[in-house]
């Protein structure tokens, strides 16, 4: 009976140290599991919150305007070699600096700020063209100040030949150049510097003779609205010097900018090389004349400010914001058709900028008439923009 109580004691004692082991071979266990080792060596317990799940990519084009004369302006007028008259304007009379040192802030993320030798390196052996009108010359400009700024001391003179302004960096064998086509299609308005002709006549099919200037770049960079805004033009079927050319003088701004751009679209389609070329779209420049839009009288302009607009989504009343609608549409077309191109809808974070013009501080390639001097404001070109500026944020834009 004795040796019975015995054996079960030890029985009972067997048990529980096995359940005890098992119990402790559990814990090793699940302590395993439990810890992970970081590049320090420290045990880290996995009971820490949950990843968030990724944002949302940034929208860089909607944001507010921040002061900043710490680090802004990202260069000197008077230090950039390559700036042209049209968008000195300290050089033509304009006192105030203030309108160089404001910062674009996205809502949701921080724009990297402009590095020059970063992109050269990534532009090295490349060719970028930027092709359109004047405030397309007016980013190529800004462009070229931002790069020379960086201190790059290969930098050869620009060369001018036709429509085509080239400025090369030697030392990266990278050429970022402008090409003067502010129709996109061909017109007489093609002459990079007699163009000032009221009645346009444009070659509504014909892209080629432009194109082929700029149809081996690794990067297109293009724009085309301010040049659409006349009440009529002349549609031209065939060549100018053609004795059965056909000639339909028309309204319809907005048809006859879609009709170019169907054109535009048709040859990127056929032509483009999509392993290679880069191709962007930039939106409508805003321009400031209407002064009743920021709460001023009729006859004033954006001469004399030196303020950004505050009011938050603002737009201004000469946004065209069809035309817009219908470049969008042609860029969708063809990302339907396969064709990759991005459009930076720079328009509104412009929209609030109407202190960032040449106003009267520009060259005049026309001599004012008397009432123009007597009246500045009847001449004052609220349209481009002052360098540094404004196109320095696109340009940052296109960085990121």
């Amino acid at each position: 009976m004795a040796e019975k109580v015995v054996h079960k004691s030890w029985i009972i004692q067997y048990n529980l140290h096995s359940i005890i082991g098992i119990l402790l071979l559990v814990f090793l266990f699940v302590s395993f599991y439990v810890i992970e080792d970081n590049s320090d060596g420290v045990r880290i317990p996995h009971n820490k919150p949950k990843r968030k799940k990724s944002s949302p990519k940034c929208d860089l084009f909607s944001g507010s305007w921040i002061f900043d004369n710490v680090s802004y302006p990202l260069y000197r007028e008077q230090h950039c070699t390559f700036m042209p008259d049209d968008f000195a304007c300290h050089k033509f009379g304009r006192k105030d600096s203030k309108f160089q040192h404001w910062r674009w802030r996205p809502y949701d993320c921080d724009l990297p700020r402009f590095n020059g030798k970063a992109l050269l390196e990534k532009l090295k052996g490349k060719r970028v063209v930027f092709v359109g009108d004047s405030l397309n010359k007016n980013q190529w400009a800004s462009i070229v100040c931002l790069i020379e700024s960086t201190g790059i001391p290969s930098l050869k003179p620009l060369s001018y030949k036709g429509n085509l302004i080239a400025f090369e960096v030697k030392e990266y064998n990278a050429t970022i150049d402008f090409y003067w086509s502010p129709l996109l299609v061909e017109s007489n308005c093609d002459d990079p510097v007699n163009h000032r002709i009221r009645d346009r006549i444009i070659r509504i099919e014909a892209i080629e003779n432009h194109a082929r200037h700029w149809n081996d770049a690794d990067i297109l960079i293009f724009d085309s609205f301010t040049w659409w805004h006349e009440h009529q033009m002349t549609l031209l079927w065939g060549s100018f010097n053609s004795s059965d050319a056909i000639y339909k003088k028309v309204g319809m701004k907005l048809r006859r900018y879609e009709m170019a751009l169907r054109t535009w679209s048709d040859w990127l389609e056929v032509q483009i090389d999509r392993n290679r070329t880069r191709l962007f779209f930039m939106s409508l420049s805003p321009s400031h004349k209407n002064a009743t839009d920021w709460g001023m009288r009729n006859d004033h302009t954006c001469y004399e400010e030196t303020e950004p607009i505050s009011r938050k989504e603002y737009w201004g009343s000469q946004t065209d914001r069809k035309m817009m609608e219908i470049a969008e549409a042609s860029i969708n077309g063809l990302k339907k058709r396969g064709l990759d191109i991005q459009y930076l809808n720079i328009t509104q974070l412009s929209d609030y900028r109407k202190d960032a013009h040449p106003s009267i501080y520009k060259r005049n390639w026309v001599a004012p008439a008397k009432k123009q001097l007597k009246t500045p404001r009847s001449n004052d070109d609220c349209v481009h923009w002052c360098l540094p500026g404004v196109p320095d944020v696109w340009n940052q834009i296109l960085y990121a």
